[in-house]
């Protein structure tokens, strides 16, 4: 395609379009109706230039031509509590819900890994000498030790915001490299999983098994499951690299992308109350059944609000992505 040629033909359109934009709300009914004409002519004229000559600086004007048309045309909207309301009814509980078959795989490879590490670490002695000095070892397991201590080693708020912001991150990490075909996230959940079974294998030689149970259950069924869900909506990503589907690559991980960042932030929720319940449950002086029972009632309530609410929006059509209004059209419209 000849891009001068084309920009000469185009060019009274695009005027014309910008000339309209500039006029506000002060336009006649066909003014406003030729208005929404230019501006899908318009997008149309800028895939055919993205698409076979992208000009840098004529792709940039287009852009942003087309990008102000559509600010007119559809109007601009501010977000309110009721998109809060609805991103916390619906489009993360649905976006979990969708990726489900992602993150339970996950879940379940994983737990089954961090277990098989810990029993190789604790039947056999000289993968725990490999790990630490036996005196050192000693006082990591013994009452009063290491593990135990650790949880009551800081004031419970301060504890539970640093908790927070460690698992958030880690969390945010498996969502944003999955578009790097999930390999960093496999390395992330590998590392989990082994600090995880290390405790267990130490914890059970020293015969405490059910001490160290009762410290982890508490807070870590939300708190593992919340990382799953980030890991296998990380892999699920990584996945929509290597095959797309019907859609384009780009549309493909744009869509996986949004849903991803909202899952980001829900998750951000979720591992909140995973902190708190780490900063003020796991150390408090409750009996070992009730501080399970209440990590257990956590972990079934988050699972219900999946399944109910993200099963129901799901089933309704939401995928987690942005409102339409929101979002980039995938596609130019019809001239």
């Amino acid at each position: 395609m000849d891009l001068d040629v084309y920009v000469t033909a185009h060019r009274a359109e695009w005027e014309r379009l910008d000339h309209l934009l500039r006029r506000g709300g002060k336009l006649t009914g066909a003014e406003a109706d030729e208005l929404v004409a230019l501006y899908q002519r318009t997008a149309t004229h800028l895939s055919i230039v993205q698409s076979s000559t992208p000009d840098p600086m004529l792709t940039a004007r287009l852009t942003q031509l087309v990008a102000r048309a559509r600010a007119t045309v559809t109007g601009t909207r501010r977000s309110s509590w009721r998109d809060a309301v609805r991103f916390l009814t619906a489009g993360f509980p649905a976006a979990v819900y969708r990726s489900r078959r992602w993150w339970i795989p996950t879940a379940v490879l994983s737990t089954l890994l961090a277990v098989l590490i810990g029993w190789w670490i604790g039947t056999h002695p000289e993968v725990q000498a490999s790990i630490g000095a036996s005196t050192d070892l000693r006082e990591m397991t013994r009452p009063g030790g290491q593990y135990e201590t650790y949880y009551s080693s800081h004031p419970a708020a301060s504890f539970a915001a640093q908790v927070w912001t460690n698992n958030a991150q880690a969390a945010a990490m498996c969502l944003v490299l999955g578009a790097f075909l999930g390999i960093p996230v496999l390395w992330i959940l590998f590392l989990n999983m082994l600090n995880l079974g290390v405790g267990i294998g130490l914890m059970s030689s020293a015969g405490r098994l059910d001490v160290f149970l009762g410290l982890i259950l508490p807070h870590g069924l939300l708190e593992l499951t919340a990382v799953f869900v980030a890991a296998g909506t990380g892999l699920r990503l990584g996945w929509t690299v290597v095959e797309p589907g019907p859609r384009t690559r780009r549309a493909a991980l744009a869509e996986q992308g949004r849903a991803a960042v909202g899952m980001a932030i829900g998750l951000a929720l979720v591992l909140f109350v995973s902190g708190l319940l780490e900063g003020f449950v796991t150390p408090s002086g409750l009996p070992t059944w009730a501080r399970i029972t209440i990590g257990v009632a956590a972990e079934l309530a988050f699972l219900a609000y999946v399944y109910v609410l993200g099963g129901r929006a799901a089933r309704a059509g939401d995928t987690g992505d942005l409102e339409e209004p929101d979002r980039s059209a995938a596609l130019p419209t019809a001239a």
